[in-house]
Parts: structure tokens; C-alpha cells; sequence
């Protein structure tokens, strides 16, 4: 069995129910949270999600001793050719002079990637959260909706990007075989595309949303060096 297509319905079926049951996790105050003095983590959404949708992982990194934001650019409807500079902006002023970790989940971790190869002087580390950067953008079962929403070709973004180049600062790649939306290949991606690949047990949704995946995250970004 190869993890390289799109994953089976029966799996996104459960992408659903994780979601639903874990909508509380959005209710509470959006902006920067966490010590002043911590490590600066900004963290972008995932496509259609928005920064209630993170706002459970921004408290984990939080409680980790982190200094989080969402991206502030409210919900996340595709690719756009002001993307990547409006993201730039917000890292700058976010920053403070001091190199960030960006986390990107799904589609955000896409933007994530860019914006290093971008700016890589503001960055201290990407890490990316079920992102399909390798292999087929087809290889999902989001495609469709996405190029329903976005107005372009998933494949073909208005922005000028090597979606699978590694960016040049240090790059960690989250994946879950039990991801029901995008291909687990398409995430861990190839070894020459990111620094490390680490395994999460949650669903794609869980990324963002399960409360049980949040350790295993802040302990693998945590990690990475």
C-alpha cells in the first residue's frame, strides 16, 4: 500500500466529527499570548481555518513558555500575490529583531516555507503541520474545494513559489499516517526536502484542533534544533 494518493473517505469522513467536537476550543480572546521574554512562535492556519481554529495550539505553545500569535489575516481562502507580503509584514512587527519559529498548518505551512525562503533572516525554524509540499498538490482530497474557493488552479498559484525546495533555515516536517485529507507522502515529504520528518499520532484536523496531539507537537518543535 503506498501513502502517496489521496487518502481513503473513510478517513476523511473522520475529519469532520474532529472538528465538530472540537469547536469549543476557539472561544477565548485572539492576539499575542504567552511571556513576554519567550521564544516568538507565529502560527498560520490551515485553508478555510482561521486563528480560533489554532487557538488551542497557541495555548499550548503558550503554557509552553512561548510568546504566540495567530497570522491576523482572518480566514485563510487560498494563495493570493499579496500573501506572501502581507505575511512579511506581520513577521517583521510581530519579531521585535528576534528570529521567529513559523508554524504552518496544512495549506499555512505552504506559506510558511515561502515566506523563509522569503525572509529567511526572520526566521529561527519552520515547522510545518500536515503541509503538502511534495509530490502531487492533487494528491489530497481538498484540491477541488480549493480551486473552487481560491479562483485558480491548485497547482498554480499567483504566487511565485518551489514549493518543494527546502527553505534555508532549519525545517521540520509533522506528518500522520491517519491524516484523511492530505497524502502522508505528501506531507513527511522527501528527505532532501526538509531537515527532519517526525510522525504525529492525530488526524489532519488534529493538527490544529486535538488537545492530544498539542504536547506531541510543542515536544517536537521543542526538539528540532
Amino acid at each position: 500500500m503506498t501513502d502517496d494518493k489521496a487518502p481513503p473517505k473513510r478517513l476523511l469522513l473522520r475529519e469532520g466529527l474532529s472538528l465538530i467536537s472540537r469547536f469549543w476550543r476557539g472561544f477565548g480572546h485572539v492576539g499575542e499570548r504567552g511571556p513576554a521574554d519567550g521564544q516568538p512562535v507565529f502560527i498560520i492556519p490551515g485553508f478555510l481555518a482561521n486563528d480560533r481554529t489554532t487557538l488551542g495550539l497557541q495555548r499550548a505553545f503558550a503554557k509552553a513558555g512561548y510568546r504566540v500569535t495567530g497570522w491576523g489575516m482572518g480566514m485563510n481562502r487560498g494563495a493570493r500575490n499579496d500573501t506572501l507580503d502581507i505575511l512579511v509584514e506581520r513577521l517583521e512587527i510581530f519579531a521585535k529583531g528576534r528570529p521567529v519559529i513559523v508554524i504552518g498548518w496544512s495549506l499555512g505551512g505552504i506559506y510558511a516555507r515561502e515566506v523563509a525562503k522569503r525572509r529567511p533572516d526572520l526566521i529561527a525554524k519552520v515547522v510545518t503541520l500536515g503541509s503538502p509540499f511534495s509530490g502531487s498538490l492533487r494528491a489530497n482530497n481538498a484540491w477541488r474545494i480549493y480551486e473552487l474557493v481560491a479562483g485558480h488552479p491548485v497547482d498554480a498559484p499567483p504566487i511565485d513559489a518551489d514549493i518543494p525546495a527546502k527553505p534555508p533555515v532549519p525545517t521540520l516536517a509533522l506528518w500522520s499516517r491517519r491524516d484523511g485529507v492530505v497524502a502522508p507522502a505528501c506531507s513527511r515529504g522527501l528527505p532532501h526536502e526538509s531537515d527532519q520528518q517526525v510522525e504525529i499520532d492525530c488526524t489532519h484536523m488534529g493538527f490544529g484542533v486535538d488537545g492530544k496531539a498539542y504536547p506531541k507537537i510543542v515536544e517536537a518543535v521543542r526538539d528540532f534544533t
